[in-house]
């Protein structure tokens, strides 16, 4: 599912206009990147969690070049999602590979 498509799903279910919609999807998700950018993790109680996660320094090897390079500690944002959510997507999770 596409931005674009919950945009138009939650139009249609709440009656609101598009725009107005795409606005407030918009806002949610700027603000959870300034958070995050900040150093602030975001939590929605029932949905999940958006966290800042440190990676240690490390050694790395170029293979094609055969050498080592050391790669510097840095953060990377990650979502965990809440246990009722996950108890929600296995139970109702149907799909068909």
């Amino acid at each position: 599912m596409t931005k674009a498509e919950i945009i138009t799903e939650i139009s249609s279910k709440t009656g609101i206009e598009k725009v107005d919609v795409q606005e407030t999807v918009e806002a949610f998700f700027k603000v959870i990147k300034n958070s995050m950018v900040g150093g602030e993790n975001v939590y929605v109680r029932g949905f999940g969690s958006f966290v800042v996660k440190k990676r240690a320094k490390k050694t790395a090897r170029n293979i094609s070049k055969n050498t080592a390079i050391i790669i510097p500690e840095h953060f990377v944002p990650s979502f965990k999602p809440a246990k009722t959510f996950v108890e929600k997507v296995k139970s109702g999770n149907k799909a068909t590979k």
